[in-house]
């Protein structure tokens, strides 16, 4: 009973210490970390060099994390065409990139060793596959309703990260969807974009289009085994190693060599 009528002024005390606990930690995670203080700007350009993931580099702490420039412009290259194999890190670069922008955006410093971000008034993802067997929904269809808010939603002031869009249905038709998907994004919203894809056809629409351009994670063959550098670098790439990555998996030898076959 005592307590009621402090209720108001204990409730902005704890909103005050809350947000005072948020800022040390964020100040102590950046100190300890490397993080540097990024520059924000109102002309949409997006350049991080040497950007981390900051849970992925603090969860394998003892596997030195492979750094990665980002760089998107509205008036430059803003789609951004990812090939490469699974495995590689194609979804945790694109993710790290969210992230510095959620990051630089609720005030904290960013894992890089320089960045320039913009204010950005959306960030839309759609990656990972989840059926929503309630509604009836399969694994693409909810694939395409976010896709759809996507489309509907994003400006030229948003970042939009997409992951294998259009997998979820037969190949041409998820191969046509990407396409069009993709040219909507660079030619009528116009927002920086990173689409990672095993379509090795979409590479063709990074060489057509004024403000598109194409990436891939690098990997190394060597005989039967194959290493990935982990590095994002300018140009397509048309292999999956898809195959190696199986093998590497556990599938029996005999699987393996007789997938090679058919290839």
């Amino acid at each position: 009973g005592d307590l009621k009528a402090h209720v108001p002024r204990l409730l902005a005390l704890s909103s005050r210490v809350a947000a005072i606990d948020v800022s040390a930690a964020l100040a102590f995670a950046a100190k300890r970390h490397g993080w540097v203080r990024p520059a924000i700007n109102t002309s949409g350009v997006l350049h991080v060099v040497d950007g981390r993931h900051p849970v992925v580099e603090a969860m394998n702490s003892d596997v030195p994390f492979v750094p990665n420039d980002v760089r998107l412009d509205p008036e430059g290259n803003r789609l951004m065409i990812i090939t490469g194999p699974n495995m590689a890190g194609k979804s945790t670069v694109m993710r790290q990139t969210a992230l510095h922008i959620i990051m630089a955006q609720l005030g904290s410093f960013v894992p890089a060793a320089a960045a320039e971000l913009p204010v950005t008034d959306r960030l839309f993802t759609r990656v990972g596959a989840s059926d929503n067997i309630a509604r009836g929904a399969s694994t693409f269809m909810v694939e395409m309703n976010e896709t759809a808010a996507i489309l509907r939603n994003a400006t030229r002031q948003s970042l939009v990260i997409l992951d294998e869009v259009g997998r979820g249905t037969s190949t041409f038709d998820g191969l046509s969807i990407a396409w069009s998907v993709g040219e909507y994004l660079h030619d009528v919203a116009q927002c920086k974009t990173m689409f990672a894809t095993h379509y090795h056809e979409l590479i063709e629409l990074g060489n057509i289009k004024p403000h598109a351009a194409n990436y891939h994670v690098a990997a190394r063959e060597y005989g039967d085994e194959v290493v990935f550098l982990r590095k994002l670098v300018e140009g397509g790439t048309s292999h999956s190693f898809g195959i190696q990555v199986a093998r590497m998996a556990g599938l029996p030898e005999h699987v393996v060599a007789r997938a090679r076959d058919i290839l």
